[in-house]
């Protein structure tokens, strides 16, 4: 899925929908307090979500029940990964690895694990 990039109050907006898997609105709002969101408010970032791909609804009535249409893991690595990789290690996953590794938050062990799981794949 070749989707646009979402705001960060889009992607708050689906990590709510990704936890509830089929919401209304209404179930939504709730889960907003800091800062509350106005109904109105959370209704155009879902329509925004849906004409970007991310989201679908089912129609009951006058009313949509909204649903993920991309999974969580679908867009941490389409895009979440990317960004970082593409902001933080001037594209290069390679850079990311090493970085992690010079800051001790992987081992050689745990280095040399992730290599024999690569060579695995291969």
């Amino acid at each position: 899925m070749e989707s646009e990039r979402l705001t960060n109050k889009e992607e708050e907006v689906m990590q709510v929908l990704w936890s509830l898997q089929n919401a209304f609105v209404k179930d939504m709002l709730p889960l907003f307090t800091k800062p509350k969101l106005h109904y109105n408010t959370l209704s155009t970032i879902i329509r925004n979500l849906e004409e970007k791909g991310y989201v679908g609804h089912k129609q009951f009535g006058n009313t949509h029940e909204y649903y993920p249409a991309i999974s969580k893991e679908d867009y941490q690595n389409n895009f979440v990964l990317k960004k970082v990789v593409g902001n933080y290690f001037n594209d290069s996953y390679k850079d990311l690895v090493a970085y992690f590794a010079k800051n001790e938050k992987v081992s050689p062990d745990e280095l040399r694990e992730i290599i024999r799981m690569i060579e695995k794949e291969e």
